[in-house]
Protein backbone atom coordinates (compact mmCIF):
# COMPACT_ATOMS: atom_id res chain seq x y z
CA UNK A 1 0.00 0.00 0.00
CA UNK A 2 2.99 2.19 0.79
CA UNK A 3 4.49 1.50 -2.85
CA UNK A 4 1.11 2.24 -4.18
CA UNK A 5 0.52 5.84 -2.49
CA UNK A 6 2.49 7.96 -5.54
CA UNK A 7 -0.05 5.80 -8.20
CA UNK A 8 -3.18 6.79 -6.08
CA UNK A 9 -4.58 9.27 -9.11
CA UNK A 10 -4.30 6.00 -11.34
CA UNK A 11 -5.76 4.15 -9.11
CA UNK A 12 -8.55 6.41 -8.31
CA UNK A 13 -9.24 5.97 -12.31
CA UNK A 14 -9.08 2.53 -12.59
CA UNK A 15 -11.12 1.71 -9.50
CA UNK A 16 -13.82 4.04 -10.83
CA UNK A 17 -13.49 2.60 -14.76
CA UNK A 18 -14.32 -0.89 -12.08
CA UNK A 19 -17.19 0.38 -9.99
CA UNK A 20 -18.50 1.61 -13.54
CA UNK A 21 -18.17 -1.56 -14.93
CA UNK A 22 -20.29 -3.76 -11.99
CA UNK A 23 -23.17 -0.66 -11.68
CA UNK A 24 -23.39 -1.42 -15.64
CA UNK A 25 -23.28 -5.64 -15.56
CA UNK A 26 -25.79 -4.97 -12.17
CA UNK A 27 -27.88 -2.57 -14.17
CA UNK A 28 -28.61 -4.96 -17.15
CA UNK A 29 -29.51 -7.85 -14.81
CA UNK A 30 -31.71 -5.37 -12.96
CA UNK A 31 -33.20 -4.59 -16.59
CA UNK A 32 -34.34 -8.05 -16.64
CA UNK A 33 -37.30 -7.69 -14.90
CA UNK A 34 -38.96 -4.91 -16.53
CA UNK A 35 -38.07 -7.06 -19.78
CA UNK A 36 -39.56 -10.13 -18.84
CA UNK A 37 -42.38 -8.02 -17.06
CA UNK A 38 -43.58 -6.19 -19.76
CA UNK A 39 -42.71 -7.97 -22.72
CA UNK A 40 -43.30 -11.04 -22.30
CA UNK A 41 -46.40 -10.79 -19.32
CA UNK A 42 -47.96 -8.06 -20.21
CA UNK A 43 -47.30 -7.64 -23.65
CA UNK A 44 -46.26 -3.97 -23.89
CA UNK A 45 -44.77 -3.42 -27.30
CA UNK A 46 -43.23 -0.22 -26.13
CA UNK A 47 -41.39 -1.26 -23.95
CA UNK A 48 -39.35 -3.10 -26.59
CA UNK A 49 -38.16 0.79 -28.28
CA UNK A 50 -36.48 2.05 -25.11
CA UNK A 51 -34.99 -1.18 -23.25
CA UNK A 52 -32.38 -2.72 -26.35
CA UNK A 53 -30.94 1.24 -26.65
CA UNK A 54 -30.74 0.64 -22.84
CA UNK A 55 -29.08 -2.45 -23.04
CA UNK A 56 -26.39 -1.60 -26.14
CA UNK A 57 -25.83 1.63 -24.04
CA UNK A 58 -25.20 -0.33 -20.82
CA UNK A 59 -22.50 -2.50 -22.63
CA UNK A 60 -20.77 0.68 -24.68
CA UNK A 61 -20.23 2.20 -21.20
CA UNK A 62 -18.87 -1.75 -19.43
CA UNK A 63 -16.32 -1.43 -22.22
CA UNK A 64 -15.09 2.09 -21.70
CA UNK A 65 -15.23 1.82 -17.83
CA UNK A 66 -13.30 -1.96 -18.64
CA UNK A 67 -10.67 -0.64 -20.64
CA UNK A 68 -9.99 2.51 -17.77
CA UNK A 69 -10.12 -0.01 -15.09
CA UNK A 70 -7.63 -2.37 -17.27
CA UNK A 71 -5.29 0.44 -18.37
CA UNK A 72 -5.00 2.04 -15.44
CA UNK A 73 -4.79 -0.54 -12.95
CA UNK A 74 -1.67 -2.45 -15.13
CA UNK A 75 -0.04 1.01 -15.60
CA UNK A 76 -0.05 1.65 -11.08
CA UNK A 77 0.47 -2.02 -10.98
CA UNK A 78 3.26 -2.29 -13.22
CA UNK A 79 4.72 0.81 -11.54
CA UNK A 80 4.91 -0.79 -8.10
CA UNK A 81 6.13 -3.77 -9.33
CA UNK A 82 9.39 -1.45 -11.29
CA UNK A 83 9.71 0.79 -8.05
CA UNK A 84 9.89 -2.56 -5.67
CA UNK A 85 12.32 -3.72 -7.82
CA UNK A 86 14.75 -0.99 -8.02
CA UNK A 87 14.66 -0.74 -4.38
CA UNK A 88 15.72 -3.68 -3.64
CA UNK A 89 18.56 -3.72 -6.02
CA UNK A 90 19.71 -0.35 -4.19
CA UNK A 91 19.35 -2.04 -0.69
CA UNK A 92 21.36 -4.91 -1.65
CA UNK A 93 23.83 -2.15 -2.74
CA UNK A 94 23.57 -0.64 0.82
CA UNK A 95 23.70 -4.34 2.93
CA UNK A 96 26.79 -5.17 4.76
CA UNK A 97 29.03 -7.62 3.31
CA UNK A 98 28.55 -10.39 5.38
CA UNK A 99 24.78 -10.84 3.55
CA UNK A 100 26.69 -11.40 0.29
CA UNK A 101 28.63 -14.35 2.24
CA UNK A 102 25.12 -16.05 3.40
CA UNK A 103 22.98 -15.27 0.47
CA UNK A 104 24.04 -16.82 -3.13
CA UNK A 105 23.59 -14.23 -5.88
CA UNK A 106 21.03 -16.35 -7.81
CA UNK A 107 18.83 -15.99 -4.75
CA UNK A 108 19.49 -12.59 -5.13
CA UNK A 109 18.20 -12.95 -8.69
CA UNK A 110 14.88 -14.65 -7.97
CA UNK A 111 13.99 -11.85 -5.35
CA UNK A 112 14.76 -9.02 -8.35
CA UNK A 113 13.22 -11.42 -11.01
CA UNK A 114 10.25 -13.72 -10.12
CA UNK A 115 10.04 -12.66 -6.65
CA UNK A 116 9.11 -8.92 -8.50
CA UNK A 117 6.77 -10.20 -11.12
CA UNK A 118 4.51 -12.07 -8.66
CA UNK A 119 4.44 -8.89 -7.12
CA UNK A 120 3.52 -7.40 -10.61
CA UNK A 121 1.13 -10.11 -10.96
CA UNK A 122 -0.72 -9.58 -7.64
CA UNK A 123 -0.91 -6.08 -8.00
CA UNK A 124 -2.39 -6.40 -11.30
CA UNK A 125 -3.74 -9.33 -12.29
CA UNK A 126 -5.13 -10.72 -8.66
CA UNK A 127 -5.96 -7.38 -7.58
CA UNK A 128 -8.06 -6.67 -10.37
CA UNK A 129 -9.93 -9.59 -10.60
CA UNK A 130 -10.16 -9.19 -6.45
CA UNK A 131 -11.91 -5.51 -7.16
CA UNK A 132 -14.12 -6.64 -10.28
CA UNK A 133 -15.53 -9.47 -9.33
CA UNK A 134 -16.06 -8.10 -5.45
CA UNK A 135 -18.04 -5.49 -7.25
CA UNK A 136 -19.61 -7.91 -9.20
CA UNK A 137 -21.04 -9.76 -6.44
CA UNK A 138 -22.04 -6.77 -4.55
CA UNK A 139 -23.66 -4.93 -8.01
CA UNK A 140 -26.17 -8.66 -8.09
CA UNK A 141 -26.71 -8.77 -4.50
CA UNK A 142 -28.12 -5.36 -5.17
CA UNK A 143 -30.45 -6.73 -7.52
CA UNK A 144 -31.63 -9.31 -5.75
CA UNK A 145 -32.29 -7.33 -2.81
CA UNK A 146 -34.24 -5.01 -5.22
CA UNK A 147 -36.02 -7.70 -6.53
CA UNK A 148 -36.93 -9.54 -2.83
CA UNK A 149 -35.11 -8.94 0.06
CA UNK A 150 -36.37 -11.94 1.45
CA UNK A 151 -35.17 -14.55 -0.72
CA UNK A 152 -31.54 -12.85 -0.58
CA UNK A 153 -31.51 -12.96 3.27
CA UNK A 154 -32.27 -16.44 3.59
CA UNK A 155 -29.21 -17.73 0.79
CA UNK A 156 -26.62 -15.59 2.51
CA UNK A 157 -26.57 -18.62 4.70
CA UNK A 158 -24.07 -19.69 2.47
CA UNK A 159 -21.70 -16.79 3.37
CA UNK A 160 -20.21 -18.35 6.82
CA UNK A 161 -18.90 -21.60 4.96
CA UNK A 162 -18.03 -19.77 1.59
CA UNK A 163 -15.82 -17.50 3.80
CA UNK A 164 -14.50 -20.36 5.80
CA UNK A 165 -13.98 -22.47 2.33
CA UNK A 166 -11.34 -19.06 1.03
CA UNK A 167 -9.64 -18.34 4.05
CA UNK A 168 -8.48 -22.06 4.39
CA UNK A 169 -7.51 -21.70 0.92
CA UNK A 170 -5.08 -18.48 1.40
CA UNK A 171 -3.44 -19.58 4.19
CA UNK A 172 -2.50 -22.92 2.29
CA UNK A 173 -1.65 -21.00 -0.78
CA UNK A 174 0.36 -18.74 1.19
CA UNK A 175 2.38 -21.58 2.79
CA UNK A 176 3.00 -22.99 0.13
CA UNK A 177 3.67 -20.47 -2.39
CA UNK A 178 6.86 -19.54 0.27
CA UNK A 179 8.36 -23.06 -0.13
CA UNK A 180 7.97 -22.16 -3.97
CA UNK A 181 9.72 -19.37 -4.34
CA UNK A 182 12.73 -20.65 -2.13
CA UNK A 183 12.43 -23.99 -4.67
CA UNK A 184 13.10 -20.98 -7.49
CA UNK A 185 15.86 -20.15 -5.74
CA UNK A 186 17.41 -23.18 -5.27
CA UNK A 187 16.51 -24.49 -8.64
CA UNK A 188 18.60 -21.34 -10.43
CA UNK A 189 21.53 -22.07 -8.08
CA UNK A 190 21.87 -24.96 -9.17
CA UNK A 191 21.44 -24.04 -12.56
CA UNK A 192 24.14 -21.70 -11.96
CA UNK A 193 26.78 -23.80 -10.33
CA UNK A 194 26.55 -26.39 -13.33
CA UNK A 195 26.51 -24.07 -15.84
CA UNK A 196 29.54 -21.77 -14.72
CA UNK A 197 31.14 -24.55 -13.60
CA UNK A 198 30.29 -26.54 -17.42
CA UNK A 199 34.50 -27.13 -18.11
CA UNK A 200 35.13 -28.53 -14.52
CA UNK A 201 31.87 -30.70 -14.72
CA UNK A 202 32.97 -32.07 -18.39
CA UNK A 203 36.42 -32.71 -17.50
CA UNK A 204 35.35 -34.51 -14.46
CA UNK A 205 32.55 -36.39 -16.00
CA UNK A 206 30.00 -34.96 -13.87
CA UNK A 207 27.16 -34.28 -16.10
CA UNK A 208 25.12 -37.19 -14.72
CA UNK A 209 25.76 -36.16 -11.22
CA UNK A 210 24.74 -32.69 -11.66
CA UNK A 211 22.10 -33.60 -14.16
CA UNK A 212 20.24 -35.46 -11.58
CA UNK A 213 20.62 -33.22 -8.87
CA UNK A 214 19.24 -30.53 -10.82
CA UNK A 215 16.12 -33.07 -11.83
CA UNK A 216 16.07 -33.36 -7.82
CA UNK A 217 15.12 -30.26 -7.04
CA UNK A 218 13.40 -29.58 -10.38
CA UNK A 219 10.71 -32.85 -9.25
CA UNK A 220 10.64 -30.83 -5.87
CA UNK A 221 9.35 -27.88 -7.52
CA UNK A 222 6.91 -29.58 -9.79
CA UNK A 223 5.61 -31.03 -6.11
CA UNK A 224 5.07 -27.76 -5.06
CA UNK A 225 3.06 -26.40 -7.71
CA UNK A 226 1.01 -29.49 -7.78
CA UNK A 227 -0.15 -28.80 -4.75
CA UNK A 228 -0.97 -25.66 -5.24
CA UNK A 229 -3.19 -26.68 -7.88
CA UNK A 230 -4.51 -29.60 -6.12
CA UNK A 231 -6.00 -26.52 -3.34
CA UNK A 232 -6.90 -24.73 -6.79
CA UNK A 233 -9.07 -27.34 -7.67
CA UNK A 234 -10.71 -28.99 -4.79
CA UNK A 235 -11.43 -25.26 -3.17
CA UNK A 236 -13.10 -24.56 -6.88
CA UNK A 237 -15.42 -27.73 -6.57
CA UNK A 238 -16.20 -26.62 -2.93
CA UNK A 239 -17.28 -23.20 -4.19
CA UNK A 240 -18.98 -24.24 -7.00
CA UNK A 241 -20.70 -26.71 -4.44
CA UNK A 242 -21.86 -24.36 -1.77
CA UNK A 243 -23.00 -22.14 -4.72
CA UNK A 244 -24.96 -24.69 -5.97
CA UNK A 245 -26.68 -25.51 -2.06
CA UNK A 246 -27.20 -21.26 -2.65
CA UNK A 247 -28.91 -21.73 -6.36
CA UNK A 248 -31.18 -25.08 -5.00
CA UNK A 249 -32.74 -22.53 -2.07
CA UNK A 250 -33.17 -19.92 -4.26
CA UNK A 251 -35.64 -21.65 -6.40
CA UNK A 252 -37.20 -23.21 -3.18
CA UNK A 253 -37.86 -20.20 -1.54
CA UNK A 254 -38.37 -18.00 -4.92
CA UNK A 255 -40.87 -20.31 -6.21
CA UNK A 256 -42.87 -19.95 -2.82
CA UNK A 257 -42.52 -15.97 -2.87
CA UNK A 258 -44.09 -16.45 -6.48
CA UNK A 259 -46.76 -18.90 -5.40
CA UNK A 260 -47.90 -16.79 -2.79
CA UNK A 261 -47.33 -13.57 -5.35
CA UNK A 262 -44.93 -11.46 -3.72
CA UNK A 263 -42.79 -12.07 -6.99
CA UNK A 264 -43.25 -11.47 -10.14
CA UNK A 265 -41.59 -13.46 -13.26
CA UNK A 266 -39.74 -10.72 -14.32
CA UNK A 267 -38.15 -10.56 -10.44
CA UNK A 268 -37.78 -13.99 -10.41
CA UNK A 269 -35.98 -14.15 -13.53
CA UNK A 270 -33.07 -11.01 -11.92
CA UNK A 271 -33.12 -13.20 -9.20
CA UNK A 272 -31.81 -16.47 -10.98
CA UNK A 273 -29.76 -13.90 -13.61
CA UNK A 274 -27.65 -12.40 -10.05
CA UNK A 275 -27.23 -15.36 -8.41
CA UNK A 276 -25.55 -17.24 -11.55
CA UNK A 277 -23.52 -14.42 -12.24
CA UNK A 278 -22.61 -14.71 -8.50
CA UNK A 279 -20.87 -18.08 -8.68
CA UNK A 280 -18.49 -17.72 -11.57
CA UNK A 281 -17.49 -14.71 -9.75
CA UNK A 282 -17.02 -16.07 -7.02
CA UNK A 283 -14.77 -19.55 -8.71
CA UNK A 284 -13.05 -16.53 -9.93
CA UNK A 285 -12.30 -15.09 -6.44
CA UNK A 286 -11.26 -18.89 -5.54
CA UNK A 287 -8.79 -19.21 -8.23
CA UNK A 288 -6.91 -16.28 -8.07
CA UNK A 289 -5.71 -16.90 -4.27
CA UNK A 290 -2.87 -18.75 -5.89
CA UNK A 291 -1.63 -15.74 -7.55
CA UNK A 292 -2.32 -13.39 -4.70
CA UNK A 293 -0.77 -15.50 -2.32
CA UNK A 294 2.32 -15.83 -4.21
CA UNK A 295 2.49 -11.89 -4.83
CA UNK A 296 1.87 -11.87 -1.02
CA UNK A 297 4.62 -14.35 -0.42
CA UNK A 298 7.07 -13.01 -2.92
CA UNK A 299 6.42 -9.62 -1.49
CA UNK A 300 7.72 -10.44 2.19
CA UNK A 301 10.72 -12.36 0.86
CA UNK A 302 11.11 -8.37 -0.83
CA UNK A 303 10.56 -6.21 2.39
CA UNK A 304 12.39 -9.12 4.36
CA UNK A 305 15.41 -7.03 2.04
CA UNK A 306 14.20 -3.70 2.18
CA UNK A 307 13.74 -4.03 6.13
CA UNK A 308 16.99 -5.35 7.22
CA UNK A 309 19.70 -2.65 8.31
CA UNK A 310 21.71 -0.90 5.91
CA UNK A 311 25.84 -1.22 6.60
CA UNK A 312 26.49 0.92 9.67
CA UNK A 313 27.29 4.13 8.48
CA UNK A 314 27.40 6.07 11.87
CA UNK A 315 30.65 8.87 11.18
CA UNK A 316 29.99 12.30 10.93
CA UNK A 317 34.01 12.99 10.41
CA UNK A 318 34.44 14.65 6.62
CA UNK A 319 37.38 13.41 4.87
CA UNK A 320 38.49 14.63 2.29
CA UNK A 321 42.12 13.10 1.06
CA UNK A 322 43.84 10.90 4.14
CA UNK A 323 47.53 10.93 4.17
CA UNK A 324 47.40 6.91 4.06
CA UNK A 325 48.34 6.68 7.63
CA UNK A 326 46.90 2.79 8.39
CA UNK A 327 46.81 1.37 12.00
CA UNK A 328 45.36 -2.07 13.51
CA UNK A 329 45.28 -2.27 17.00
CA UNK A 330 44.49 -5.73 18.79
CA UNK A 331 41.68 -5.97 16.14
CA UNK A 332 39.54 -9.02 16.06
CA UNK A 333 36.85 -10.58 13.73
CA UNK A 334 34.31 -13.38 13.61
CA UNK A 335 31.99 -14.21 11.16
CA UNK A 336 28.27 -15.11 12.11
CA UNK A 337 27.55 -18.36 14.04
CA UNK A 338 31.78 -19.52 14.49
CA UNK A 339 33.34 -20.48 17.25
CA UNK A 340 36.59 -19.48 16.06
CA UNK A 341 37.61 -15.65 15.54
CA UNK A 342 38.55 -14.85 11.82
CA UNK A 343 41.10 -12.79 12.90
CA UNK A 344 42.68 -12.06 16.57
CA UNK A 345 44.33 -9.58 18.23
CA UNK A 346 45.90 -8.14 14.94
CA UNK A 347 48.52 -5.07 15.10
CA UNK A 348 50.53 -3.33 12.90
CA UNK A 349 50.90 0.36 11.42
CA UNK A 350 51.30 0.67 7.38
CA UNK A 351 52.59 4.07 6.34
CA UNK A 352 52.46 6.26 3.27
CA UNK A 353 55.01 5.21 0.68
CA UNK A 354 55.25 2.20 2.17
CA UNK A 355 53.96 -1.50 0.46
CA UNK A 356 52.83 -3.82 3.56
CA UNK A 357 52.74 -7.59 1.79
CA UNK A 358 50.15 -10.08 3.62
CA UNK A 359 50.99 -13.62 3.87
CA UNK A 360 49.88 -17.11 4.39
CA UNK A 361 47.81 -20.30 4.63
CA UNK A 362 45.01 -20.59 2.93
CA UNK A 363 42.44 -19.25 5.79
CA UNK A 364 44.71 -17.76 7.67
CA UNK A 365 42.28 -14.75 7.41
CA UNK A 366 44.42 -12.46 4.73
CA UNK A 367 41.04 -11.58 2.83
CA UNK A 368 39.17 -10.99 6.33
CA UNK A 369 41.82 -8.63 7.39
CA UNK A 370 41.89 -6.73 4.12
CA UNK A 371 38.08 -6.29 3.74
CA UNK A 372 37.72 -4.39 7.21
CA UNK A 373 39.64 -1.21 5.87
CA UNK A 374 36.67 -0.20 3.44
CA UNK A 375 34.95 -1.75 6.45
CA UNK A 376 32.99 -4.49 4.32
CA UNK A 377 33.35 -6.68 7.32
CA UNK A 378 33.06 -5.17 10.71
CA UNK A 379 35.73 -5.70 13.70
CA UNK A 380 34.57 -7.11 16.48
CA UNK A 381 37.32 -5.57 18.97
CA UNK A 382 39.70 -3.27 18.72
CA UNK A 383 40.16 -0.33 16.76
CA UNK A 384 41.77 0.60 12.88
CA UNK A 385 43.12 4.00 12.37
CA UNK A 386 43.30 6.05 9.52
CA UNK A 387 45.34 9.52 9.99
CA UNK A 388 44.90 8.47 13.49
CA UNK A 389 41.20 8.58 13.89
CA UNK A 390 38.82 5.08 13.52
CA UNK A 391 37.63 4.70 10.58
CA UNK A 392 34.17 3.83 12.28
CA UNK A 393 34.13 7.97 12.85
CA UNK A 394 34.12 9.19 9.04
CA UNK A 395 31.52 8.99 6.73
CA UNK A 396 31.37 5.60 4.59
CA UNK A 397 31.32 6.96 1.28
CA UNK A 398 34.41 9.43 2.48
CA UNK A 399 36.69 6.32 3.67
CA UNK A 400 36.09 4.21 0.89
CA UNK A 401 36.94 7.27 -1.92
CA UNK A 402 40.58 7.05 0.07
CA UNK A 403 41.06 3.14 -1.27
CA UNK A 404 41.82 1.61 -4.45
CA UNK A 405 41.44 -2.26 -5.06
CA UNK A 406 42.79 -4.19 -7.64
CA UNK A 407 41.66 -7.81 -6.96
CA UNK A 408 42.51 -11.47 -8.63
CA UNK A 409 39.40 -11.73 -9.78
CA UNK A 410 38.62 -8.37 -11.61
CA UNK A 411 34.81 -7.07 -11.76
CA UNK A 412 34.25 -4.81 -15.05
CA UNK A 413 31.33 -4.35 -16.32
CA UNK A 414 29.63 -4.48 -19.82
CA UNK A 415 30.09 -1.56 -21.49
CA UNK A 416 32.97 0.35 -23.32
CA UNK A 417 36.68 0.84 -21.90
CA UNK A 418 36.18 4.23 -20.69
CA UNK A 419 33.25 3.65 -18.63
CA UNK A 420 34.94 1.08 -16.89
CA UNK A 421 37.86 3.14 -16.10
CA UNK A 422 36.21 5.95 -15.56
CA UNK A 423 33.88 4.01 -13.36
CA UNK A 424 31.52 5.40 -10.45
CA UNK A 425 32.15 9.07 -9.14
CA UNK A 426 35.23 9.12 -11.96
CA UNK A 427 32.79 9.75 -14.56
CA UNK A 428 33.74 12.90 -15.14
CA UNK A 429 37.07 12.89 -15.18
CA UNK A 430 38.84 14.24 -18.72
CA UNK A 431 39.69 12.32 -21.84
CA UNK A 432 43.54 13.10 -20.72
CA UNK A 433 43.35 11.90 -17.51
CA UNK A 434 41.98 8.89 -18.64
CA UNK A 435 44.26 8.48 -21.54
CA UNK A 436 46.97 8.62 -19.22
CA UNK A 437 45.36 6.06 -16.91
CA UNK A 438 45.51 3.75 -19.54
CA UNK A 439 49.03 4.28 -20.64
CA UNK A 440 49.86 3.86 -17.30
CA UNK A 441 49.07 0.75 -17.02
CA UNK A 442 50.25 -0.90 -20.02
CA UNK A 443 46.70 -1.53 -21.28
CA UNK A 444 46.92 1.58 -24.26
CA UNK A 445 49.12 -0.89 -26.25
CA UNK A 446 45.97 -3.20 -26.53
CA UNK A 447 43.11 -0.57 -26.43
CA UNK A 448 44.73 1.36 -29.51
CA UNK A 449 44.06 -2.34 -31.44
CA UNK A 450 40.08 -2.35 -30.47
CA UNK A 451 37.77 -1.21 -33.10
CA UNK A 452 36.66 1.95 -31.16
CA UNK A 453 39.57 2.63 -29.07
CA UNK A 454 38.74 3.37 -25.15
CA UNK A 455 34.80 3.54 -26.85
CA UNK A 456 34.87 -0.25 -27.76
CA UNK A 457 32.27 -2.42 -25.71
CA UNK A 458 34.15 -5.18 -23.89
CA UNK A 459 31.16 -7.60 -22.88
CA UNK A 460 29.46 -8.43 -19.57
CA UNK A 461 32.49 -9.00 -17.27
CA UNK A 462 34.89 -7.95 -19.88
CA UNK A 463 34.40 -11.59 -21.63
CA UNK A 464 36.14 -10.16 -25.23
CA UNK A 465 39.43 -9.34 -23.36
CA UNK A 466 41.80 -11.83 -22.30
CA UNK A 467 42.63 -11.96 -18.21
CA UNK A 468 46.04 -9.91 -18.22
CA UNK A 469 43.89 -7.02 -20.35
CA UNK A 470 41.27 -7.23 -17.62
CA UNK A 471 43.80 -6.88 -15.22
CA UNK A 472 45.40 -3.52 -16.59
CA UNK A 473 41.73 -2.16 -17.27
CA UNK A 474 41.47 -2.80 -13.49
CA UNK A 475 44.90 -1.34 -12.87
CA UNK A 476 44.44 1.79 -15.15
CA UNK A 477 40.82 2.16 -13.38
CA UNK A 478 43.03 2.83 -9.88
CA UNK A 479 45.49 4.79 -11.19
CA UNK A 480 42.54 7.06 -12.06
CA UNK A 481 40.92 7.17 -8.88
CA UNK A 482 44.69 8.11 -7.45
CA UNK A 483 44.07 6.85 -3.92
CA UNK A 484 45.95 7.05 -0.99
CA UNK A 485 44.94 3.58 -0.12
CA UNK A 486 46.14 1.03 -2.49
CA UNK A 487 44.86 -2.79 -2.02
CA UNK A 488 46.21 -5.52 -3.99
CA UNK A 489 44.56 -8.65 -3.69
CA UNK A 490 46.79 -11.21 -5.31
CA UNK A 491 46.71 -9.24 -8.79
CA UNK A 492 49.14 -11.58 -10.63
CA UNK A 493 48.76 -14.85 -9.57
CA UNK A 494 46.41 -16.05 -12.66
CA UNK A 495 48.66 -14.48 -15.76
CA UNK A 496 50.73 -15.62 -18.15
CA UNK A 497 54.70 -15.14 -17.38
CA UNK A 498 54.04 -11.90 -20.17
CA UNK A 499 51.30 -10.12 -18.47
CA UNK A 500 52.50 -10.74 -15.27
CA UNK A 501 55.62 -8.49 -16.17
CA UNK A 502 53.49 -5.79 -17.50
CA UNK A 503 50.99 -6.02 -14.65
CA UNK A 504 53.96 -5.50 -12.07
CA UNK A 505 55.52 -2.94 -14.55
CA UNK A 506 52.08 -1.01 -14.29
CA UNK A 507 51.80 -1.29 -10.55
CA UNK A 508 54.96 -0.24 -9.80
CA UNK A 509 54.10 2.95 -11.53
CA UNK A 510 50.97 3.09 -9.53
CA UNK A 511 52.29 2.25 -5.86
CA UNK A 512 54.81 4.82 -5.04
CA UNK A 513 53.48 7.40 -2.51
CA UNK A 514 50.87 5.74 -1.37
CA UNK A 515 49.64 3.03 1.66
CA UNK A 516 50.32 -0.59 -0.09
CA UNK A 517 48.87 -4.09 0.89
CA UNK A 518 49.15 -6.74 -0.76
CA UNK A 519 47.57 -9.94 -0.34
CA UNK A 520 50.87 -12.48 -1.84
CA UNK A 521 50.63 -15.79 -2.82
CA UNK A 522 53.26 -15.80 -5.15
CA UNK A 523 56.11 -14.86 -2.37
CA UNK A 524 58.62 -13.97 -4.98
CA UNK A 525 56.09 -10.52 -6.08
CA UNK A 526 57.02 -9.06 -2.51
CA UNK A 527 61.13 -9.51 -1.77
CA UNK A 528 61.09 -5.54 -2.39
CA UNK A 529 57.95 -5.21 0.50
CA UNK A 530 58.70 -2.63 3.45
CA UNK A 531 56.88 -5.47 5.93
CA UNK A 532 55.55 -8.71 5.52
CA UNK A 533 53.11 -9.84 7.47
CA UNK A 534 52.36 -13.67 8.28
CA UNK A 535 49.31 -14.87 9.28
CA UNK A 536 48.41 -17.83 10.97
CA UNK A 537 44.78 -19.17 12.28
CA UNK A 538 43.49 -15.25 12.14
CA UNK A 539 46.88 -14.12 14.13
CA UNK A 540 50.43 -12.14 12.85
CA UNK A 541 53.06 -14.54 13.65
CA UNK A 542 55.68 -13.71 11.91
CA UNK A 543 56.55 -10.08 11.16
CA UNK A 544 59.72 -8.48 9.17
CA UNK A 545 61.05 -8.22 5.78
CA UNK A 546 61.48 -10.81 3.36
CA UNK A 547 65.53 -11.23 4.24
CA UNK A 548 64.69 -10.88 8.42
CA UNK A 549 61.86 -13.49 7.75
CA UNK A 550 63.98 -16.24 5.57
CA UNK A 551 67.09 -15.59 8.26
CA UNK A 552 64.30 -16.03 10.85
CA UNK A 553 63.60 -19.79 9.67
CA UNK A 554 59.77 -19.57 10.59
CA UNK A 555 56.96 -20.37 9.13
CA UNK A 556 57.74 -17.53 6.16
CA UNK A 557 60.95 -19.71 5.39
CA UNK A 558 59.02 -22.91 5.12
CA UNK A 559 56.86 -21.44 2.79
CA UNK A 560 59.22 -20.09 0.86
CA UNK A 561 61.27 -23.23 0.63
CA UNK A 562 57.69 -24.95 -0.33
CA UNK A 563 57.27 -22.62 -3.01
CA UNK A 564 60.79 -22.50 -4.46
CA UNK A 565 61.46 -26.31 -3.50
CA UNK A 566 64.56 -25.57 -1.57
CA UNK A 567 66.08 -28.64 0.41
CA UNK A 568 65.58 -28.27 4.02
Amino acid sequence: MGFATKYRGLLAIAALGMLLEAAAGGAFTWLMQPIIDQTFVVGEAGAQLWMPAAIVGLFVLRGIAGYLADYYMARSGRGVARDLRVRVLGKYLRLPGLRFDAEPVPSMLVRLGSDSDQVSQAAIDAAKVMIQQSLQIIASLVVMLLASWQVTLTILVIAPPLAWIMDKVARRYRRVSHRIQESSAVLMQAADQALSGHQEVKVYGAQEVEHARYAAIADNHMRLNLKVESTRAISSAMVQLVGSIGLALLLVVAGWQASQGRLTVGGFFSLMMAMMAILPSLKQLTNVQNMLQRGVASAERLFNVIDSPDERDAGTRPLDRARGDLEFRGVSARYPGQDRAALSDVSFVARPGTVTAIVGRSGSGKSTLIKLIPRFYEAESGQILLDGQPIDDYRLADLRRQIALVGQQVMLFDGSVEANVAYGEMERASRKALEQAVRGANAMEFVEDLPEGVETSIGAKGGRLSGGQRQRIAIARAMLKDAPILILDEATAALDTESERLVQDALERLMPDRTTLVIAHRLSTIEHADQVLVLDQGRIVEQGTHAELLARDGLYAHLHRMQFREPQ
